[in-house]
């Protein structure tokens, strides 16, 4: 079977064997007790590494976001969400919401839809908390933080960012022939070059790093807030050792093996876009991983899905959030190989032509198209 439904960007495996040993999984006390030195070094090599002062480790990003919605609506704060959000954070906004912040939903990566929204609110006097993901997983593109931040400094509030799908990526200085990801794996704000005491980053490392383990980060001001009034760092555990060790890992094969890893992940998503335009497939924009069809109409996209399952090939069948239909998303990761990508695209090829002799011809007219 060819896989292309994992977001483990950087093909990172983390085998028992290449960790420091443990002698238990948990302490069985909640953080707020007392932080491992472990936990400590490994969000300090954190912080530094997406540019923040300070950073903090959770199980995972619902904890994190529960965290600080609850906390955020403890204050008069107005929540603008970008409509293409990803549910984890959304999920953190219904808490506040339900403890009485105002919560907006503007267009996805529209900075002029949020500058709307802004000035129609600020009679309110409430203070506003944009909420966007850094890399959105639905189309591939990444979100207008420059803009974001500054509509969302400007107004006297702050910027969260989801960037889950970034952090290990992309990085800084990035140029778009040479290096298209950046360097160094710091996620979106790196990558965008946005910092300052307004920004505010929640991201998972399962996707880039392949840890089951969350950090937030941002000013020394917000984490010191952050680690005194968490909820969840009283009354859930804390993160795992062997999850501890994997992020230790990770991050040191990052520094060792990451720019390599990224390279080569650029050479496989321009390999499968030179071959899908062979056979002539439509694909979305941009070299990212995410690698998304529009397929049309919906029961062509579900045919192509079933059709590539019975020939070997497993891609991500998701009505994105932030586009109109179907779609059919591949994944590409560090793991595969050139030839994977050639035999996928073949089949899929062979699949799209089967799927328009199953369908009626006024529905095959625009079967596949790019976004």
């Amino acid at each position: 079977m060819l896989d292309f439904t994992s977001s483990s960007y950087l093909g990172m495996d983390h085998a028992m064997a290449a960790l420091q040993p443990w002698s238990r999984l948990s302490s069985g006390r909640p953080v707020a007790l007392g932080m491992p030195k472990l936990e400590r070094r490994v969000a300090g090599e954190l912080a530094e590494l997406v540019g923040s002062p300070g950073a903090l480790l959770g199980p995972s990003t619902l904890h994190l976001f529960w965290d600080l919605f609850g906390l955020l609506a403890t204050t008069r704060v107005a929540i603008y969400l970008d409509a293409g959000a990803y549910p984890i954070a959304r999920w953190g906004v219904e808490r506040a919401r339900v403890s009485g912040a105002l919560v907006r939903v503007f267009r996805h990566h529209d900075p002029a839809s949020l500058e709307q929204r802004l000035a129609r609110d600020e009679h309110l006097l409430r203070r506003p908390i944009v909420v966007t993901d850094g890399l959105c997983p639905g189309c591939g593109t990444v979100a207008p933080l420059p803009e974001y931040h500054d509509l969302s400094r400007r107004a006297g509030g702050r910027l969260i960012i989801d960037d889950t799908q970034a952090l290990g990526l992309l990085g800084r200085d990035p140029s778009p022939d040479r290096r298209p990801y950046g360097a160094g794996g710091g996620g979106s704000i790196r990558f965008c070059g946005v910092s300052g005491p307004e920004v505010i980053v929640i991201s998972s490392l399962a996707k880039g790093f392949g840890v089951p383990v969350a950090m937030i980060a941002g000013s020394r001001e917000l984490i010191a807030w952050f680690e005194r009034k968490s909820e969840t760092r009283v009354h859930c555990s804390a993160p795992s050792r062997a999850s501890l060790q994997g992020a230790r890992h990770a991050l040191s094969v990052n520094r060792a093996d990451g720019e390599a890893r990224r390279s080569y992940l650029v050479s496989l998503v321009r390999h499968f876009r030179r071959r899908l335009g062979s056979v002539g497939v439509g694909v979305g924009p941009g070299l990212l991983p995410v690698q998304t069809l529009v397929l049309k109409p919906e029961g062509f996209a579900l045919a192509v899905q079933r059709l590539l399952l019975e020939r070997g090939v497993r891609a991500v069948l998701q009505k994105g959030r932030c586009g109109a239909g179907p779609q059919i998303t591949f994944l590409i990761t560090a793991q595969h190989w050139a030839g994977d990508i050639d035999r996928a695209v073949r089949l899929l090829a062979d699949a799209l032509k089967q799927a328009c002799t199953q369908t009626q011809p006024a529905e095959t007219a625009h079967a596949y198209a790019p976004l």
